[in-house]
């Protein structure tokens, strides 16, 4: 028992360890300010390779080398926006994890809000449809009125 708890820790400690790695540039900037800006920058920026990561995250050749270029973008004095423009003109819209909100990519800002509320419409009309409306009493024939006469006073004499 006690052998498997040290290898189940063993294996959540080299899991945790692996889960944790980022990588580390070495590079020196000018000043403390254009760290945190480049540190934003690429964060903000998704690697064109790995897709799903920014390129602070991503252990790609390629994150690292453009990595480095808004590294060196940002100490040389160009604006956020100049950086941005550089990434897109040379790998697309897609290094952008918030696309901007133009005509081609409303679908992208508008389309979950639409489904929201069309999903709303068509949950609401579901709802409304399978309600259960009380029925009016019908009246009874005459033959059910007389039987019904004949077990209440069965009950009475009773």
């Amino acid at each position: 028992m006690k052998l498997g708890h040290l290898l189940l820790t063993g294996l959540l400690m080299l899991v945790s360890l692996v889960a944790q790695a980022t990588p580390i540039d070495t590079y020196e900037f000018n000043n403390p300010s254009n760290q945190q800006r480049a540190l934003t920058l690429a964060n903000e920026l998704r690697c064109p390779q790995c897709q799903n990561q920014n390129l602070v995250d991503s252990n790609s050749p390629v994150a690292r080398d453009l990595r480095l270029e808004v590294y060196k973008m940002v100490d040389e004095g160009k604006s956020d926006d100049q950086i941005i423009e550089f990434m897109t003109t040379r790998y697309g819209e897609f290094v952008l994890y918030k696309p901007r909100m133009e005509a081609k990519t409303y679908a992208l800002w508008l389309g979950p809000v639409l489904l929201l509320l069309v999903g709303l419409f068509i949950a609401y009309s579901f709802i409304r449809r399978q309600r259960i409306r009380p029925e009016a009493p019908t009246a009874l024939s005459a033959d059910d009125q007389q039987a019904l006469q004949r077990i209440l006073k069965g009950k009475q004499d009773k």
